[in-house]
């Protein structure tokens, strides 16, 4: 690219006024290593310097912030496309009692008590709990008087509130409640939106043997795909 000695005096004088090279790049258009050899003896105050200095942060938190927000949408877009992939996958699934055995059977496997006698499960994620009992009262229709439970709560947090709590979110009554367990340990506050554990019992022997061999089945029918996906 050509240059004239007048684009070199305009920006030998803009660097005299304490502007930086990108400013004279952008508003003479001449590519930097052109201006670098123009500039390079021209000294700048002390003052100018640190106001050079002072414009650089501006900008750099700027562009941060930018960077940020971009990064920030592009991440609700992948998520987005994530959803709708999934809505997509599930539209027109139905929950049958086959299913439903496979899933909770599934659940079971991860979050159920393998020792033989009861139906047993803690979580202290309400929502899993509560889909977890409805697909179990869906699949076996147990007797609601037969249900026990359990909470297993830190020393700072609220008996009463948390069985009240626990009792409306799975619609059991809280006569059905045994005693609260508490964990002495508890050093620091209980963080926010923390429920405890609760744990759900059901007293049936055989139905537990049904669900566990269930559990079993499933993880033979995974077994038999090992190793397909290295094929490739």
């Amino acid at each position: 690219m050509k240059t004239s000695k007048g684009e070199k005096e305009t920006a030998i004088k803009l660097r005299k006024e304490g502007k930086s090279i990108r400013d004279i790049e952008k508003i003479l258009k001449v590519s930097r290593s052109t201006l670098s050899g123009w500039l390079h003896n021209i000294e700048l105050s002390e003052k100018q310097k640190k106001q050079l200095h002072e414009n650089w942060q501006t900008a750099l938190i700027k562009a941060r912030a930018i960077a940020a927000e971009l990064n920030r949408a592009a991440r609700l877009e992948r998520i987005r496309k994530i959803r709708q992939n999934v809505e997509k996958l599930t539209s027109g699934i139905v929950i049958d009692r086959i299913t439903g055995e496979l899933i909770f059977a599934t659940f079971y496997l991860a979050e159920g008590t393998k020792t033989e006698g009861s139906v047993i499960i803690a979580n202290s994620n309400p929502e899993i709990l509560k889909s977890l009992l409805n697909l179990f009262g869906y699949l076996y229709k147990p007797d609601i008087s037969k249900f026990r439970c359990c909470l297993h709560l830190r020393k700072d947090q609220s008996e009463k509130e948390l069985k009240n709590y626990w009792s409306k979110i799975l619609d059991i009554p809280k006569s059905q409640f045994v005693t609260t367990q508490f964990d002495k340990r508890t050093i620091k506050p209980t963080f926010k939106n923390y429920k405890g554990v609760c744990v759900v019992l059901y007293h049936d022997t055989n139905l537990q043997r049904r669900i566990l061999y269930t559990g079993e089945k499933v993880l033979q029918m995974i077994e038999t795909i090992k190793g397909t996906w290295r094929s490739g």
